[in-house]
């Protein structure tokens, strides 16, 4: 398939069954929602090491969160509930409940529930007052700009991690250009998140390593600098570099919306804007539940 005169491979992304939740931060402005949500979501990026993929979601207007203020909502996705319910009090402790005029929300529903403020509010050491409003209940916590206000409890749901494509330009400058122009594109749709840096990934990954401590190696596939050393290289002369986009969403159709949204993104930058074409990782459809195949979403 020629999109442009960008070719779109025939291949697949394969990606993962993850639990996830939204939460909603307001605060004083949306300068310190931005700075508090910013915070709690670094060091998210893969669940290889971090624990959860984590990022922005949106900006929000104060009409449309809980109390009226400017807000930031942000997704959290993780292998299990467990963990799910781990990294969202470790993260809201440490990096909401501590930065100024902060208050946190649910903002997502189901019957799966995740403690928000409900081990927080120790941290009030008996001074905490609770508050039920339309079958809700609301902790108010005594801190020295005066209370932190956060739900008891959010709530998580199954959810499709590990979305991708990547995109092969002749240059580094191109392939980054192509990546943010699908970045920019993708990041106006909601129930989606792009946990890398700036939401593109330079480090694509296969399953395994020669070292026996590791659980994932370098895509050696696609790295330029071993075409002539790789076996597996599916790379030709023309080719200098490879980005990728890895995309988690709520639903397998907000990541399938979500991938047409990027791919389409880059096709219309055309065959002079250096990309030459458009490809996926996958594990050869063994390892993740979802298989999603460019040429069907392209069509």
């Amino acid at each position: 398939m020629i999109r442009n005169g960008i070719e779109i491979e025939d291949t697949f992304a394969e990606a993962f069954g993850m639990n996830a939740t939204r939460l909603v931060i307001t605060a004083l402005d949306h300068r310190w929602a931005r700075i508090a949500a910013e915070t709690m979501t670094g060091f998210a990026t893969s669940v290889i090491a971090c624990g959860a993929e984590a990022g922005i979601e949106a900006e929000m207007a104060p009409e449309q969160t809980p109390d009226g203020r400017p807000g930031i909502s942000v997704l959290l996705f993780a292998m299990s509930g467990k963990e799910l319910e781990k990294q969202v009090e470790r993260r809201v402790g440490q990096c909401v409940l501590t930065c100024p005029t902060t208050a946190i929300f649910s903002g997502i529903a189901s019957e799966k529930p995740v403690p928000l403020g409900k081990n927080l509010r120790f941290f009030g050491d008996g001074y905490q007052i609770s508050k039920q409003i339309d079958g809700r209940r609301y902790w108010r916590v005594p801190v020295m700009d005066g209370e932190f206000l956060c739900e008891e409890l959010t709530a998580r749901v199954g959810a499709v991690g590990g979305g991708n494509f990547l995109v092969l330009a002749r240059t580094q400058t191109q392939a980054l250009a192509a990546c943010e122009r699908a970045v920019a594109a993708i990041r106006a749709l909601p129930n989606v998140l792009l946990p890398f840096p700036g939401g593109i990934a330079r480090s694509g990954s296969k399953v395994g390593s020669k070292y026996k401590a590791l659980m994932a190696s370098t895509n050696d596939a696609f790295c330029p600098t071993l075409r002539g050393l790789s076996p597996s290289s599916q790379l030709g002369s023309e080719v200098g570099a490879v980005l990728e986009i890895v995309i988690n969403g709520l639903t397998e159709d907000d990541v399938r919306q979500a991938t047409r949204t990027g791919i389409e993104a880059v096709c219309t930058l055309g065959a002079d804007s250096g990309v030459l074409r458009i490809s996926a990782g996958n594990y050869g459809g063994k390892l993740g539940q979802y298989h999603f195949h460019l040429r069907e979403l392209m069509a």
